[in-house]
């Protein structure tokens, strides 16, 4: 079944979540690996058959690594990069698409608009668009 665009942009931009993940966790590899895999089980952000070790973490950020990210690991880069002091922002457009995908899987929202207003203040432009394809794509999903 071939994917939608937008969802093939979110696979796409997993990678550069992660990667950027790991350069502002700026700690050793396997203690990354373990932290975003503890933080999804503590969080309820999925519920990872074993924690990473660091290799794995950085495979994962790399380019065309798209489809070996469990979707727990891009969820919970996601959480914890919205909470960083640093206030990242996504660098292209996947990694926005991935972004905006993951927030609307980790929260529950009525609406598109609730979703864009719940954004943090430094991600409301960056993200907005991103977070209405995300909508249309999510809802294109239900059944009727």
């Amino acid at each position: 079944m071939p994917q939608s665009g937008f969802y093939a942009k979110v696979r796409r931009g997993m990678p550069e979540l992660i990667a950027q993940w790991r350069r502002l966790g700026q700690g050793d590899p396997d203690r990354l690996a373990l932290i975003l895999a503890e933080t999804a089980r503590v969080a309820r952000l999925g519920e990872p058959e074993a924690t990473p070790d660091g290799a794995t973490l950085e495979a994962w950020s790399e380019p065309g690594a798209e489809d070996d990210i469990p979707l727990w690991a891009a969820r919970t880069a996601t959480f914890l990069l919205i909470q960083m002091p640093a206030r990242p922002v996504p660098k292209s457009d996947d990694e926005a698409c991935a972004w905006a995908y993951c927030w609307l899987r980790n929260r529950d929202f009525a609406s598109v608009d609730e979703a864009r207003a719940a954004l943090p203040d430094h991600l409301q432009v960056t993200l907005t668009h991103a977070v209405g394809a995300a909508w249309a794509d999510r809802q294109g999903l239900r059944l009727i």
